[in-house]
């Protein structure tokens, strides 16, 4: 079904392909590590704070590098939401580690702080927060527990690229984080990640990793006289074509976060009297949380109401989509993982959650369009 209004449509500037001739015909240069991922780096590490970011192929690869880095082994625990994608727990299940799922705060739809004290184990070993719609977690509070506990701390970032807590970026409060450059991300190399370094002293250990074992970056800088491999790693270098298509976009990346905050104020306006009657909730943003609008979300009655908006929208040729499948109540989630504590608001809040279109070129009108069709659909339930 073609829609009049999809989902997502990838950000695209305008400058994109000259920067992909360049790579192609100036530099002669379209592998990892060339001038364009460079300057992605760069920007990122100068817009963020951190002390190294290394781009990736996804930002799957980034939590799978940071897995890496904390050191967990089989048997280890690791504390994370169930309310998440599929990712945030693979990375550790792939060493063989075990998550441990608590309950989400309904107001924000990250991890429950709270909660987290109280499934702290012997066996644990890293807490994740993830900053879902790029709305931050209570980083003060989860490194307090990381603090007193020895814990180490991985922020699945994926969907926070410019956004901040408390005015700090997130994805810099935690050991490491995590930003995803997916095609449906804010800012979007078709498929890429990165993942920031805290400590300087495992920057020389990521490097090693991302390059397939081999301490061929201390060779480019001139530190060692030939490279060798010593250690374990993989290929987590990006193509220097992605980097390319992603330099324009962070040229122009407070264009884009404005223009996408617009859009998101938009909606907050326009479905504010629908909220204000109770008949629908709309996102919560912490005064102290700066977002980047990644998405806007209501939150319906329930899922038999859920479902027949989703319906009503997509007969409008409005694409509208619900969001993550608890990954507790998964096959995968119940093979390799458990919760904790009570489930009282990750099953019966993902229920009610449904993404509204949001992407840079979407425009005004049609942002009144979706808004006007929520409407029309409430109208039809009185």
């Amino acid at each position: 079904m073609e829609y009049a209004i999809p989902f997502n449509v990838p950000p695209f500037v305008g400058t994109e392909m000259e920067n992909l001739k360049t790579a192609c015909e100036v530099n002669h240069k379209i592998s990892g590590d060339g001038p364009f991922t460079k300057y992605c780096k760069k920007w990122v590490e100068e817009k963020t704070g951190t002390s190294c970011c290394l781009f990736t192929t996804s930002g799957t690869d980034a939590l799978e590098m940071a897995s890496h880095l904390t050191g967990v082994e089989p048997g280890d625990e690791v504390i994370m939401p169930s309310y998440t994608f599929c990712s945030t727990a693979d990375a550790f299940v792939l060493r063989r580690a075990v998550p441990v799922f608590v309950d989400i705060r309904p107001d924000t739809m990250n991890i429950d702080e709270n909660k987290i004290e109280d499934a702290i184990t012997d066996r644990t070993k890293v807490i994740v927060a993830m900053h879902y719609a790029g709305v931050g977690c209570e980083m003060d509070a989860i490194m307090d527990i990381a603090k007193r506990h020895h814990l180490m701390v991985v922020e699945d970032a994926a969907q926070a690229v410019h956004a901040s807590y408390k005015g700090k970026a997130l994805g810099t409060f935690g050991d490491f984080g995590c930003y995803s450059f997916h095609e449906t991300k804010n800012y979007s190399m078709g498929e890429g990640g990165a993942v920031l370094i805290r400590d300087p002293e495992k920057v020389e250990e990521a490097e090693i990793l991302r390059e397939k074992g081999t301490n061929r970056s201390q060779f480019f800088r001139g530190q060692i006289d030939k490279y060798t491999w010593v250690n374990f790693g993989s290929s987590y270098l990006p193509s220097e074509l992605n980097c390319a298509y992603l330099a324009a976009q962070l040229d122009n990346a407070d264009l884009i976060n404005n223009t996408r905050l617009a859009r998101w104020e938009q909606y907050r306006e326009e479905l504010s009297e629908l909220a204000g009657d109770g008949t629908i909730e709309l996102p919560y943003i912490p005064s102290y949380c700066e977002h980047n609008a990644h998405m806007f979300y209501i939150k319906t009655k329930d899922l038999e109401e859920r479902t027949a908006l989703i319906s009503f929208l997509k007969e409008r040729k409005i694409y509208a989509a619900f969001h993550y499948v608890p990954l507790h109540t998964s096959p995968a989630g119940r093979k390799f993982g458990r919760f904790h504590g009570k489930d009282e608001y990750t099953t019966k809040e993902s229920d009610r959650l449904v993404r509204l279109p949001m992407y840079y070129s979407l425009t005004p009108d049609q942002v009144h369009t979706v808004t006007q069709a929520v409407k029309a659909f409430y109208e039809t339930r009185k």
